[in-house]
């Protein structure tokens, strides 16, 4: 993307992000910004990340299918350019055990595509960062799925549950045949604030625990610390940190 397009979008963005980041005589500093948006609104948050904290980076959208044999080419086609129509940058992937199923997903998209008022969006969408892949087995998808990291994990295979077990990174998971993406854009309940660009290896999705903060709070006795004394004054020496040694022993004095 040309980098005077980015700069005039920022243009639009940044003046909100700088208000919250920092500020106002009229308007009071925050601590975290939230919220899904697109790479400039992304490329805003990580801007001012630091000064502030964020929810997650969460850029173009994403989705990744793994499907064996089983799979319907009709469904996986749908939620493939559903996922495509966001913008240019979006990215639909396909990886499967099945030739068969590739080349009837393929033909299914271009069937599709063609009667959906946002083609021209899909088109280009796809001929950036559209991809079907065949592999070898389903633990070679397994591997590729979580050194993606993708935003929007579809399974649709008929062991689902035996490879949930082995995804570690991923935003959030749709499983079986009629677990469409869609369904967690709009209904199914599930938050749609997510991570992109591999993000999800970092970052999990938008959710209560993001807006808390969660200090930890001990009370110790005097019988409490000192089972604990000589460990610290053996960390406190290794360290050189005299002075925590001594607020211990201090305490050990009379």
């Amino acid at each position: 993307m040309p980098s005077d397009i980015l700069c005039i979008h920022l243009l639009h963005i940044w003046p909100l992000k700088l208000t919250m980041a920092y500020g106002t005589q009229t308007v009071p500093k925050t601590y975290k910004i939230f919220g899904a948006g697109n790479i400039y609104v992304t490329t805003s948050k990580m801007l001012v990340f630091g000064d502030v904290n964020i929810d997650l980076p969460a850029g173009p959208s994403e989705v990744f299918i793994i499907a064996d044999g089983t799979a319907n080419p009709k469904y996986v086609a749908a939620d493939l350019l559903s996922q495509a129509e966001h913008d240019v940058n979006a990215a639909s992937v396909l990886l499967t055990t099945s030739e068969k199923l590739a080349l009837e997903v393929l033909k299914e998209v271009n069937l599709q595509k063609d009667k959906l008022s946002t083609k021209e969006t899909i088109n280009e969408s796809l001929k950036n960062y559209g991809l079907i892949l065949i592999s070898e087995n389903l633990q070679q998808c397994i591997e590729f799925a979580n050194d993606y990291a993708p935003e929007h994990l579809e399974i649709v295979a008929e062991n689902y549950l035996e490879i949930l077990k082995r995804i570690n990174n991923t935003g959030s998971i749709f499983l079986g045949a009629y677990s469409s993406e869609p369904a967690g854009d709009y209904a199914s309940g599930t938050n749609h604030v997510l991570p992109t660009g591999g993000y999800a290896k970092m970052f999990s999705p938008l959710s209560l625990d993001s807006f808390i903060i969660r200090p930890t709070v001990q009370e110790l006795t005097k019988e409490g610390l000192l089972s604990i004394r000589k460990s610290i004054s053996k960390m406190a020496d290794a360290e050189g940190f005299a002075a925590h040694k001594n607020a211990v022993e201090k305490r050990f004095e009379d």
